[in-house]
């Protein structure tokens, strides 16, 4: 097969007309220095414009025009070259061939930038948008030419046959493609349906993020297999990747099997939801997002801590807002025995009244705890009804006012105190 091709470069080479090539190279070479000054200057300006960010019409207008301004540039001065060079009787072979590659070039361009701005399939698509572009027009190039077949047959002799399955590299690339393509369909699918469901006023936050982790899942699972059967393989061959996943998650995986799991849990027995005010050893705060390994919990700081699903499951979590977001916070205090602790309840309920979360309803309450070491244990006991917004703050605000209502009442707090009784003292020498 080798030698046949190297003939026909051969008969190919001998039939340059080296003449209206190199007439030809010249009019490429200044059609593509014109394309980088018009893709330099016109490209800027259009990049510039379209930087907001905003997806309008305007936007994708712009952004669109950007992407195609250097192929359509090198393509009308390809143009307009093979037009001077037919009208002086000058051969254009080269550039009747090239032609079509510049057109397709800039047509490919931009149909994957309008595919990736309408389905918006995620970052990743947008990151690799020039590779997954310059690989379609690669295939496209290749189809004009006529030489795709002879890449096809070339890149399946490649390969090794195990059982009736055979794997050769236009296989893998078959496979690739396939699964790219239907894992951004997925993701596009998912994504809408996401969003369908958070329009939703019947479904409640947990079952709607139950809903969108199942389907993702599913329709992962689907582009998967569609991938593997569109390129010919043998669905029963995966049996054995079954079996080694199983000895992968006996030996490594079973963690993160685990944790994929009980995320599923958490979501359908809505234990913990958006929203929700947790507590989790050390942890305090609200929880932001459920995801399929981890939730994302935000504390008064603003730091975020991704904490395991698996973690929820089997340690004692603290929800003070599961069926209810009223929260009761208590306010320890003790005054002095010389002091009326009557009128110092009265001062901690007044007290109640400095911060606008303290709740009426239920109302605030005072009681007396005991008589300690030092002086009388007194508690202060107010509801909020949003945790979220920190707990600290309140017993600040209301310490405070205690403390000024102790002060201008003459209540006093005692320091912690001892009484030393002597009994006997030593003899004088």
């Amino acid at each position: 097969m080798f030698e046949v091709y190297l003939n026909k470069l051969k008969d190919w080479v001998d039939q340059i007309d080296y003449v209206a090539i190199g007439w030809e190279i010249l009019v490429l070479v200044l059609a593509v220095i014109g394309a980088i000054t018009v893709h330099r200057t016109l490209g800027r300006y259009l990049l510039d414009s379209s930087s907001s960010g905003e997806r309008t019409f305007r936007h994708m207008t712009l952004s669109s025009m950007q992407r195609v301004v250097f192929p359509l540039s090198l393509l009308l001065g390809a143009l307009v070259g093979r037009a001077i060079l037919t009208s002086t009787k000058v051969d254009v072979t080269l550039l009747n061939f090239i032609v079509p590659l510049m057109l397709s070039l800039a047509v490919v361009r931009l149909v994957v930038y309008v595919l990736r701005m309408a389905l918006r399939p995620g970052p990743a698509v947008k990151a690799w948008e020039n590779l997954i572009s310059t690989s379609i027009w690669l295939l496209v190039a290749l189809h004009l030419v006529g030489w795709l077949p002879d890449v096809i047959r070339a890149l399946d002799a490649f390969g090794y046959t195990f059982g009736d399955l055979r794997i050769s590299l236009y296989t893998m690339l078959q496979l690739a493609v396939a699964v790219g393509a239907l894992l951004v369909m997925a993701t596009w699918l998912s994504s809408a349906i996401e969003q369908g469901l958070s329009r939703s006023t019947f479904i409640s936050p947990g079952v709607r993020i139950g809903l969108v982790k199942t389907s993702k899942f599913g329709l992962y699972t689907l582009a998967a297999l569609l991938s593997l059967s569109a390129v010919g393989i043998n669905l029963g061959a995966l049996a054995v990747f079954g079996g080694a996943l199983g000895v992968g998650l006996g030996f490594g995986l079973q963690r993160i099997a685990s944790n994929f799991i009980s995320g599923f849990i958490l979501v359908f027995d809505r234990s913990i939801r958006p929203g929700d005010v947790i507590s989790i050893n050390d942890k305090f705060g609200w929880v932001e997002e459920l995801r399929a390994r981890y939730i994302v919990v935000r504390d008064r700081d603003g730091v975020e801590t991704l904490i395991p699903n698996e973690n929820l499951i089997t340690t004692e979590v603290i929800n003070w807002s599961y069926s209810d977001r009223k929260v009761r916070v208590k306010l320890p205090v003790q005054i002095s025995y010389q002091d009326d602790p009557e009128q110092a309840m009265g001062i901690l309920l007044e007290a109640t009244k400095s911060s606008s979360r303290v709740l009426t309803e239920p109302p605030p309450a005072a009681r007396l705890m005991g008589f300690g070491d030092s002086g009388i244990d007194l508690e202060l006991r107010v509801w909020i009804r949003d945790p979220q917004q920190g707990v600290a703050n309140v017993r600040s605000d209301v310490n405070v006012a205690i403390w000024k209502g102790f002060k201008e009442a003459g209540i006093t707090i005692p320091y912690p105190q001892q009484d030393l009784h002597v009994k006997e003292m030593p003899a004088r020498g």
